[in-house]
C-alpha cells in the first residue's frame, strides 16, 4: 500500500483531525465530515492509498473509487436534499487524491458558483450536531 509521511490522509494526524470527522470506510476509500459547515453536509472521499492522480489508477480501482464518490454523493442527497452537489479534486498542496463533496442550496452561499474552501465566516457545530449530520449519513449509505 503506498503512503506518504507528510500526508494527513496517510498519516491520521492531527492536522485532518482538526479539519474533518471520519464517517466511515467505503470499498477503496474513506468518508470524512468536514468540520467547516457553511455547506450542510461538505464531505471528502479519500482514496484509502496515497496517490495523487486518477488516471494513475488501474481501470478497475478507478471503477471502484468512483463508485464510493457516487454512493457519499448519493447519500448526501437522501440526508440533505441539497438543490446540486458539487464535486472538487483540487490538491494542489494536498498530493493525496481526494473529492470535496459539497451539497449546495439554491438560498445558501455561493449558489451559481464555486464554493469556497475556506471560508471567512467559518460554521462549526457542537460534537453533537455533528453527530447528527454522521447519523443522517450513514444512515442513507
Amino acid at each position: 500500500m503506498s503512503f506518504d509521511n507528510d500526508c494527513f490522509y496517510c498519516v491520521k494526524d492531527k492536522r485532518q483531525k482538526d479539519i474533518m470527522i471520519e464517517i466511515c470506510k467505503l470499498k477503496v476509500s474513506t468518508l470524512y465530515l468536514f468540520k467547516e459547515q457553511t455547506y450542510k453536509g461538505r464531505c471528502v472521499v479519500a482514496y484509502n492509498q496515497h496517490e495523487s492522480e486518477i488516471f494513475n489508477l488501474t481501470d478497475e480501482e478507478r471503477s471502484f473509487y468512483m463508485n464510493d464518490v457516487a454512493s457519499a454523493a448519493g447519500a448526501l442527497n437522501k440526508a440533505f436534499s441539497p438543490d446540486k452537489i458539487n464535486y472538487g479534486a483540487y490538491a494542489d498542496n494536498m498530493t493525496h487524491l481526494h473529492f470535496h463533496i459539497v451539497p449546495k442550496y439554491k438560498n445558501g452561499p455561493n449558489w451559481g458558483g464555486t464554493f469556497e474552501m475556506s471560508p471567512k465566516n467559518k460554521a462549526l457545530l457542537s460534537d453533537k450536531e455533528y453527530s447528527q449530520l454522521i447519523n443522517k449519513i450513514k444512515e442513507n449509505l
